[in-house]
């Protein structure tokens, strides 16, 4: 199954040097979610070949504007596009209020449903489940609540070995059954057990997002072995007074939680304006980290 994050937007408050403020787009098999929705996000799903019909989940860590001034867009472009099915927006609660208002004023009356989930930050929640995942909320350190967002996915069935089902004969309707655990009976009678027919299943994958945090180990031990974790780092090491100043992170202290929690592989984002060049930010990161990748926009990580 594809589990693939695509970065929409990575600068910080505001666009600059080609960049677009935080966005990105986790595609599971076929279920889009929209993490964040800064200003130019549907611009972006455009230009990257996101089709705004997979999306009906929109996860928004917190209520500065470079983290959602785009959805007031993208719910627009929604309703004028005749959108009819409902479309989930997780969050502080007071993004409903912000969401409700704008329309009212706009006099607007939307084909579709709104559906809200308040996102509380005070203690890691689970905010998000079906089938296939679930999502966790974060508690973030930032000026103003803020929640980052935990993917992971659930454990699959089992993988039933194709020369097995040759060797017995095993019957299509039998194949969903072996492959959650099920013994398969021969005709004679004999039993075939579940552990000659079938191989563990896949190791569950999981993606972490952390943005607008300053440095906080206190998210460590929910994150720690996360196959990827985005995490902000908005500032070099040489300006870790104003990032703390700001509640944001460094470079150093990004790649320190990534070390510390013992991901496989580290992305920051969430640049400051002031650097055009982004190959220092790198640097610092792979210094504590080496396997850290800039949020580089329109560039596609597989979990």
């Amino acid at each position: 199954m594809h589990f693939e994050v695509t970065i929409l937007g990575s600068n910080g408050a505001i666009p600059a040097h080609n960049r677009y403020p935080t966005s990105q787009f986790v595609n599971y098999n076929g279920q889009g979610f929209l993490l964040d929705c800064g200003e130019g996000t549907q611009l972006q799903m455009s230009k990257y070949n996101i089709k705004r019909g997979k999306l009906d989940h929109i996860f928004i860590t917190h209520i500065h504007g470079d983290h959602f001034f785009g959805l007031m867009g993208i719910l627009t472009s929604f309703n004028l596009n005749y959108r009819e099915h409902p479309l989930h927006i997780y969050g502080y609660p007071g993004i409903e209020e912000i969401v409700r208002t704008y329309f009212k004023h706009a006099q607007t009356i939307l084909r579709y449903e709104l559906v809200f989930h308040s996102v509380i930050a005070d203690e890691p929640r689970l905010v998000f489940e079906n089938k296939d995942l679930t999502v966790e909320s974060i508690i973030l350190h930032h000026r103003i609540p803020t929640t980052g967002f935990l993917f992971r996915e659930k454990i699959g069935p089992r993988k039933i070995l194709g020369l097995k089902l040759e060797q017995y004969q095993i019957p299509i309707h039998e194949i969903v059954r072996i492959k959650m655990g099920g013994d398969f009976t021969m005709p004679d009678g004999t039993v075939i057990l579940n552990s000659e027919l079938t191989g563990d299943p896949s190791p569950p994958r999981s993606y972490a997002f952390c943005t607008d945090t300053s440095y906080t180990e206190s998210i460590i031990e929910q994150i720690r072995g996360v196959n990827v974790l985005y995490h902000e780092a908005t500032f070099l090491d040489e300006h870790k007074a104003r990032a703390a100043e700001t509640g944001h992170s460094t470079t150093r202290e990004a790649a320190t939680i990534a070390l510390k929690a013992e991901v496989g592989k580290l992305i920051v984002g969430h640049f400051s304006a002031r650097y055009e060049d982004l190959s220092p930010l790198l640097y610092e990161c792979k210094e504590i980290f080496p396997d850290t990748e800039l949020a580089i926009e329109g560039h596609l990580f597989s979990i």
